[in-house]
C-alpha cells in the first residue's frame, strides 16, 4: 500500500490517529472529527443522512484505489485474472486475517455478510433429524429464513425466541439460557453480534460459553460489529462467523468473509459446485469475483486503521448517546438499546409508543424526512413492534444528532 496513516489523514488535514494515538482522540474533539469526515465525500446537501448501516461510504483513498484497480483489471482482463491475481489474492487474504487476528486458511471470501452466513447455516452438517436449532427475533431476515428452512432441509425442529425488551446484560443471557434449558435438543444456534434491527449487542462471550457447555455450536453473524466494536474471535470463543466488509470497514460493496476455525472446517459442507476438499475455500463458490473490489480491501483496512478502531468506537457511541440518552426520559419515545456501552455501538433504534406497525413506521420515516430532512429506515421483525433505526457515521455531527432529538420530541408530542 502506498499511503501511510499520516498520508491518509493528511488528505483530510487531520493529525495521525492510528495505533496508540487513537487512544488519545476524544469522541467530542470536533476539530479532529471534522478532519476525519473530510476523508469521505459529503452526503447530499439539504438533508441529514442517518441511515449509514446499509453500507458504508468508501474513504476517498479507498475509492481512488478501487478506481485504479478497476482500470487495471479492465485493461489486462484475463491476463491479470489468470496469473497475477492469485498472488494478490493471497496478500489480501493475509491482510484480512491480520485484521481478524486469525489464520489465513481459516477465512474465505464471499460477496457479503449474508452469503457468509448462508454458507454456514446451509452448510452446517452436524444436524440430524430430531435435533433442534435456535434463533431470535432480532436476527437478520435472511438468516432467520435460512434457519427456518433447516426444518425442511435437515429434518430438525426450529425454535425461535424473542429477546427481552427493555434489554440488559443479564436478562439477555437468561433468555438464551432458558431457551437452551427448555430445548435440550438444540445443537446449533444463530447469534447476532450487533442487531441490524435495534443495535443491541448481546453478551456474546457469555452466551457462547453457556451454549458450548450444552454441546451447542454458535454461528455468529458479525456483519455490523466489525469496524464498530473492539473484539477478537479468539477471545469470544467463536468457531464460525460471517462478516461484510462494506459496512464499517468501508470496502467496496460486494466483499465479505466467512470464518471457520481450522479444526471445524469439516463441519461445514463443501459447496455443491466443488469437489471434496479439507480447505475452507471450496465451502464457498461465488463464481467470478469483482477483482477490483477484493484488491481494494487492504486500502479500506488501511483507512480504517488510520482513524483507529478505539477512536471510531468511541465516536459512534458518542453520536448515538447524543440523541438516544437525551430522549431516554421522554415518556412516548422508547429507546431500544440500554444505556450500557457494552450493549450498543453507534446503531440504536427507537419506537414511539403505540406506533408498532410497519405502516406506522413508514409514515414516521416519511414525516422525519419531509418535515425535518432526516433520512432513516424502518425495521420490522422485532417482537414488540416495528421501529426506526438510527445509524450515524463519521460524516455526522453532534448538531445533527441534536436536530434529530428535537424532531423526535416534536413528533412524539403530536
Amino acid at each position: 500500500m502506498d499511503l501511510s496513516r499520516r498520508a491518509i489523514l493528511a488528505a483530510g488535514a487531520a493529525a495521525p490517529a492510528g495505533g496508540a494515538l487513537a487512544a488519545e482522540v476524544r469522541a467530542d474533539d470536533e476539530a479532529h472529527w471534522s478532519k476525519v469526515a473530510a476523508l469521505y465525500d459529503a452526503p447530499p446537501t439539504g438533508m441529514i443522512q442517518l441511515e449509514n448501516g446499509y453500507f458504508g461510504a468508501m474513504a476517498r483513498s479507498t475509492r481512488a484505489a478501487y478506481e485504479r484497480h478497476t482500470a487495471r483489471v479492465n485493461r489486462e482482463t484475463s491476463i491479470y485474472a489468470r496469473d497475477a491475481f492469485n498472488a494478490d489474492m493471497a496478500a489480501v487474504r493475509a491482510r484480512c486475517a491480520k485484521l481478524l487476528q486469525v489464520d489465513p486458511d481459516e477465512i474465505a471470501f464471499t460477496r457479503g455478510g449474508t452469503e457468509s452466513m448462508v454458507t454456514l447455516i446451509g452448510g452446517y452438517n452436524r444436524l440430524k433429524p430430531g435435533d433442534a436449532v435456535l434463533y431470535a427475533d432480532l436476527d437478520y431476515d435472511s438468516m432467520k429464513t435460512s434457519m427456518a428452512a433447516l426444518g425442511k432441509l435437515r429434518g430438525v425442529r426450529v425454535v425461535r425466541i424473542d429477546l427481552p425488551e427493555p434489554a440488559d446484560r443479564q436478562n439477555v443471557i437468561d433468555a438464551y439460557e432458558a431457551a437452551l434449558k427448555a430445548n435440550p435438543d438444540v445443537r446449533m444456534m444463530l447469534l447476532t453480534h450487533l442487531s441490524n434491527r435495534t443495535g443491541l449487542i448481546p453478551p456474546v462471550k457469555e452466551i457462547v460459553t453457556l451454549a458450548r457447555a450444552r454441546g451447542v455450536d454458535v454461528l455468529l453473524d458479525s456483519g455490523h460489529a466489525l469496524g464498530q466494536t473492539e473484539f477478537t474471535l479468539r477471545d469470544l470463543g467463536v468457531e464460525f462467523a460471517g462478516f461484510g466488509l462494506h459496512k464499517w470497514i468501508g470496502a467496496p460493496v460486494g466483499v465479505g468473509l466467512v470464518y471457520i476455525r481450522k479444526d471445524r472446517i469439516p463441519d461445514i459442507d463443501v459447496s455443491i459446485l466443488e469437489g471434496p476438499s479439507p480447505r475452507i475455500d471450496p465451502r464457498v463458490h461465488t463464481g467470478t469475483l469483482n477483482f477490483a473490489a477484493v484488491l481494494s480491501v487492504p486500502d479500506a483496512i488501511h483507512a480504517h486503521e488510520a482513524v483507529g478502531l478505539p477512536a471510531k468506537a468511541r465516536r459512534l457511541r458518542y453520536l448515538r448517546d447524543r440523541w438516544a440518552e437525551a430522549l431516554r426520559d421522554e415518556p412516548r419515545i422508547q429507546v431500544l438499546t440500554p444505556n450500557d456501552p457494552a450493549l450498543h455501538a453507534g446503531i440504536t433504534s427507537f419506537r414511539i409508543a403505540g406506533r408498532t406497525s410497519r405502516e406506522d413506521n413508514l409514515a414516521l420515516k416519511k414525516l422525519l424526512f419531509d418535515r425535518h430532512r432526516i433520512f432513516t429506515v424502518e425495521r420490522v421483525g422485532v417482537a414488540k413492534g416495528a421501529c426506526i433505526r438510527i445509524s450515524p457515521s463519521f460524516v455526522n455531527t453532534p448538531a445533527q444528532m441534536d436536530a434529530l432529538a428535537a424532531a423526535l420530541r416534536e413528533i412524539s408530542r403530536v
